[in-house]
C-alpha cells in the first residue's frame, strides 16, 4: 500500500511516500525549486517521491495532507473579528490567498495531481505528534509537540502505544511559545520563520538580563508549563508585524534594522528569550512525564529545532530517553500525516527493535550515482578526478588534515534542514581560524553563528559530555572538561562578540563561547560513506571530530543535485567539492560566469 504525504501553504512544503509503513522517500520543495523555505504546493517533491516508488499517481491508495484547512481558515476568521476592524489591511491580504486555493485543498490536490481517490486531513499537530513517535524506536512514549500554530493548537501532549496515537492536552492560539520566539527573533533584527535559529546561536554571548522583564510583562508561565501571553504587547494576531509599540516601549526602542550592527542588547535578549524558552519546554517535560507516567519521549514540532532546550531536557533526566524528529517543522508534517494514515487509520501495526528508529538516518531524498556525475562533468567538460570508491573517503581526509575546506555530495539527500554528511560543507575543528574562515568566506553569513561536530559514534564521549548519541544534530552538549582551554584573567573581562576568536577547546571551531556543541553523531549504520571519511581522518590526525555545515550559502537552500553543489562550490571559497567519487580542485577550475544563461547550461539533462 502505497500512502503520500504532503505539506504546503504555510512554509517549507514538502511530500513523503510511505510503503507498507516504510519510508520510501521525503523531501522538501525548497530543494528542487531552490527557493528558500518555499511554500507552494510541492510538485516538485511528489514528482521526486513517485519517481522514487517507481509510481505512478493512480498507484497511490491514500493521501494524507498534514493539517485541516477549514479549521485553520475559522480561526483566521475568529481572530480578524476578535480585532476588527484593527487588522483590516492583514485581513485584505490574507483572505485572497485562502479564497483562490488554501481554502480548497481537495479540489487542490486532485486538479495539482490528477488524484482521483482518498484524501484524509488530519490536525496539524496530530501530523507532528506521528512524524515523531511513528518513526522512533519506542514502543510507548510520551509525545510533546511545540510550534507556531497549526489550526488552534500551538503545543499538544499526548502519548503513543504501540500503532496508537493520542493527544491528550493542548495549548491554543494566541498563545504559542514558538510565536514568542518568533517576537524575538523579528525583535532583534532577524526573518520570522528562519532566523530562529540565529537568536538561538547569538544567545550564548549575552546574558538573560530581560528574563524577569518576560515574565513579569509578556508570559504568565504556570508549573506544569501551561501559560498565556500578554497580547497587548503583540501585533501577529491582527497586524502585519510581531510586536508592536507597546513592545519596543518595553525593550527601550525600535526593532534592530536587519543587517544593522548587533549590540550587547540584542545578545542579552537573544539569551533573555533563549532561556524563558527552555523554562517552559522543561516544565512542559516535567507535566508530560506525569501525566503519562512513561519513560520515553518524542519531540517535533519548530520548537523542537531548538537544540539547546532539547538538551536542556535530556540533562534534566526527566526521561530515559528522547527522540526528536529531524524535520520537526512543517516539513515533517507531510511523513506525519502519511505514517498516521498507516497505523492509526488502518491499524497497522508498528515493527520496531527498541534499537533503531525507523528515520534511516534521514536521508530520504534524492541520489545520483557515479555514472550520472560522470557523464555530467564530462559532458559540461569540468576538470576533475576519479577515485576509486574505496579512496574517497581517504583523499578526503587527506584534503581536510591540509586545512582544506570541502564540498561533500554523497548518497540520498537528507529530509529535514540539517546537513548530515550527504550534502555538507566539512572543514577541520581543530583549526582555530576554521570558524570565521567558513562563515565569512564559505557560507558569506554573520561571524558569531557556531558549527556543528560530526564525531565518531565510537568516541562521542571522549570530547562531548552527553548520555547518548545524537545523530541529527538536535541536541547540544557541553564539551568534555579534559578538552577545554581555561580563560584567562584577559579572557573573562570580554563581552559580547569579543568572546568569538578565543579558543576553547582543542577542536575550536566547534565550540561555541559557552563550552557548547550542537553535535552529530556517526555510524557506520546510518552513513557508511561519511563514516568511512571520519574513521579516515581519525586515523590521520588522532581526531574523530570534523566540522559539518549544511552545503549552501546564506538565503539558499541545501544543494539538492550535482549542478547545485559545482554552483555553490565556484561561488565560494571552497578548496575541494567531493561528487561521489569524483574530486573537483577549485584551482584547476575555469573561469566562474555568474549568469543566468550559464545556470541554465549547466542543468542536468
Amino acid at each position: 500500500m502505497n500512502i503520500l504525504g504532503i505539506s504546503a501553504y504555510y512554509h517549507d512544503s514538502a511530500a513523503a511516500l510511505i510503503r507498507d509503513g516504510k519510508i520510501v522517500a521525503a523531501a522538501q520543495e525548497e530543494r528542487f525549486t531552490r527557493k528558500r523555505h518555499d511554500a507552494d504546493f510541492p510538485i516538485e517533491a511528489v514528482a521526486y517521491c513517485l519517481e522514487q516508488g517507481g509510481l505512478k499517481i493512480s498507484d497511490l491508495d491514500l493521501v494524507g495532507f498534514y493539517d485541516k484547512p477549514l479549521l485553520k481558515f475559522e480561526r483566521m476568521l475568529k481572530t480578524y473579528i476578535a480585532y476588527a476592524p484593527r487588522g483590516f489591511k492583514s485581513f485584505a491580504m490574507a483572505m485572497p490567498l485562502w479564497l483562490k486555493g488554501k481554502i480548497w485543498m481537495k479540489s487542490q490536490i486532485r486538479e495539482k495531481l490528477g488524484y482521483e481517490g482518498k484524501i484524509f486531513f488530519p490536525e496539524h499537530h496530530e501530523s507532528h505528534a506521528a512524524s515523531a513517535f511513528f518513526p522512533s524506536p519506542f514502543s510507548e512514549a510520551a509525545v510533546l509537540t511545540l510550534d507556531g500554530v497549526g489550526e488552534w493548537a500551538t503545543a499538544s501532549i499526548g502519548e503513543g502505544r504501540g500503532h496508537q496515537l493520542r493527544l491528550t492536552q493542548e495549548l491554543h492560539f494566541p498563545h504559542s511559545l514558538g510565536l514568542l520566539y518568533c517576537a524575538f527573533t523579528y525583535y532583534t533584527g532577524f526573518k520570522v520563520n528562519s532566523g530562529e535559529y540565529k537568536v538561538m546561536g547569538l544567545a550564548p554571548y549575552g546574558e538573560p538580563r530581560y528574563a524577569d522583564l518576560i515574565y513579569k510583562e509578556l508570559i504568565d508561565l504556570r508549573p506544569d508549563g501551561s501559560f498565556k501571553l500578554n497580547m497587548d504587547y503583540f501585533d501577529y494576531c491582527a497586524g502585519l508585524t510581531m510586536t508592536n509599540a507597546r513592545f519596543n516601549k518595553l525593550f527601550g526602542g525600535p526593532p534592530r534594522r536587519p543587517e544593522s550592527e548587533l549590540t550587547q542588547k540584542e545578545m542579552d535578549l537573544a539569551a533573555s528569550v533563549q532561556a524563558v524558552t527552555e523554562e517552559a519546554m522543561l516544565r512542559m517535560a516535567r507535566h508530560a512525564r506525569n501525566v503519562t507516567g512513561l519513560d520515553n519521549l518524542c519531540l517535533a514540532g519548530g520548537v523542537a529545532l531548538n537544540c539547546v532546550g532539547n538538551g536542556r531536557i535530556l540533562r534534566a533526566g526527566i526521561f530515559d530517553r528522547l527522540w526528536i524528529q529531524p524535520a520537526s517543522g512543517d516539513a515533517g508534517g507531510a511523513l506525519g500525516a502519511a505514517l498516521l494514515l498507516w497505523h492509526q487509520y488502518l491499524g497497522n501495526e508498528r515493527r520496531i527493535d527498541g534499537g533503531a528508529d525507523l528515520q534511516q538516518g534521514s536521508h530520504l531524498g534524492p541520489s545520483f550515482s557515479d555514472d550520472q556525475i560522470g557523464a555530467w562533468l564530462n559532458q559540461k567538460k569540468i576538470p576533475h578526478q576519479r577515485l576509486a570508491p574505496q579512496d574517497v573517503a581517504a583523499q578526503t581526509a587527506k584534503l581536510l588534515g591540509e586545512g582544506k575546506v570541502v564540498g561533500w555530495f554523497q548518497g540520498r539527500m537528507e529530509f529535514g534542514p540539517r546537513a548530515l554528511g550527504a550534502r555538507s560543507i566539512l572543514g577541520d575543528a581543530r583549526n582555530p581560524e576554521m570558524q570565521a574562515k567558513m562563515n565569512l568566506k564559505i557560507k558569506f553569513r554573520e561571524s558569531f553563528r557556531p558549527f556543528a561536530p560530526s564525531v565518531l559514534a565510537e568516541h562521542y564521549r571522549e570530547y562531548f559530555d552527553i548520555p547518548c548519541e545524537s545523530p541529527y544534530m538536535l541536541l547540544t552538549a557541553p564539551v568534555q572538561d579534559s578538552r577545554r582551554i581555561p580563560m584567562t584573567a584577559e579572557h573573562q573581562k570580554l563581552w559580547g562578540i569579543e568572546k568569538l576568536n578565543v579558543p576553547r577547546s582543542d577542536v575550536p571551531a566547534v565550540t561555541h563561547v559557552d563550552y557548547s556543541a550542537r553535535l552529530q553523531t556517526v555510524k557506520c549504520r546510518d552513513n557508511p560513506a561519511y563514516h568511512a571519511l571520519l574513521t579516515e581522518f581519525y586515523k590521520l590526525t588522532g581526531c574523530p571530530v570534523i566540522i559539518n555545515t549544511s552545503f549552501n550559502v546564506r538565503g539558499e537552500p541545501i544543494v539538492c543535485r550535482p549542478e547545485e553543489a559545482y554552483t555553490c562550490f565556484m561561488r565560494t571559497n571552497m578548496d575541494a567539492l567531493v561528487l561521489g567519487s569524483f574530486i573537483l580542485d577549485k584551482n584547476a577550475q575555469g573561469e566562474y560566469r555568474e549568469t543566468s544563461e550559464w545556470m541554465k547550461e549547466f542543468a542536468l539533462d
